[in-house]
């Protein structure tokens, strides 16, 4: 058994359903946060802690920037330039556009998360919980979550990956001394990694390993891309690519 199977095993799929009351359902997100990705973040995280140590920044600080914004790569270039002095309308600017590419992470995973009864203030607390673990993990998780629990357990879960996270980085933040700098640099691969194995995990349909395969390709070609939306256009651009030759495929047979 190879060491992806392994990882793959170690995943434990979620219960068939869940309480319908709204506290049940928090609580059991908040549960489904302790998994393989979630320990991922949490080892994500203590390199951003040892970031924030290396360049004076305040754990405080660097806790609410986990607690607000809770994306690596736009945090990490919000304290890499208040550390560098760059002005705040222009880290603003940054730290915007590194958020562009959740975007359609949260328009494809609302229909999940919304319930039967939508409400536009659940649906904004819903989404800022997106990222790219809560957006795998929430393909994976709420489809066997009866739709009037969705909701309070798309927010419990992730409540729960936001609180490992807030711990990595302050468990980073004072064990930085005791940490190789390049150890602590290469945690901060970990995301990237763990997200690539949980998208192979839930391929189910060809389309979906096409995605992923024209996603890769498009990647290093984007790699240039301005504004360091890269992954964001490999990701949409192999989505797309995908979604078209699927919805050609049947026609060409016909």
């Amino acid at each position: 058994m190879g060491i992806e199977s392994i990882i793959m095993h170690a995943i434990p799929d979620p219960p068939v359903s869940v309480p319908v009351r709204p506290a049940q359902c928090f609580a059991r997100g908040l549960l489904g946060a302790l998994s393989v990705p979630g320990f991922v973040l949490v080892a994500t995280f203590v390199g951003f802690g040892g970031l924030l140590h290396d360049l004076s920044f305040p754990l405080g600080a660097g806790l609410l920037s986990t607690l607000l914004i809770w994306a690596l790569p736009a945090q990490v270039i919000l304290i890499g330039g208040l550390a560098a002095g760059a002005s705040l309308p222009a880290l603003a600017v940054a730290v915007c556009l590194s958020g562009v590419r959740l975007l359609p992470m949260v328009v494809s995973l609302m229909p999940l998360m919304r319930g039967p009864r939508p409400r536009l203030s659940t649906e904004l607390f819903c989404a800022h919980f997106v990222a790219v673990t809560l957006w795998v993990e929430g393909f994976r998780l709420l489809p066997k979550v009866s739709p009037e629990g969705r909701p309070a357990y798309a927010c419990g879960l992730g409540s729960g990956l936001i609180a490992l996270s807030m711990a990595g980085t302050a468990i980073g933040f004072y064990l930085t001394h005791t940490l190789p700098g390049p150890f602590a640099i290469a945690l901060l691969l970990l995301t990237p990694i763990s997200f690539t194995i949980l998208l192979v995990r839930n391929a189910r349909e060809p389309v979906d390993w096409l995605a992923i395969v024209l996603g890769a390709g498009i990647s290093p070609l984007a790699v240039n891309a301005p504004g360091g939306l890269d992954l964001f256009w490999a990701g949409v651009g192999g989505g797309t690519l995908a979604f078209l030759i699927a919805r050609h495929m049947p026609r060409r047979r016909a």
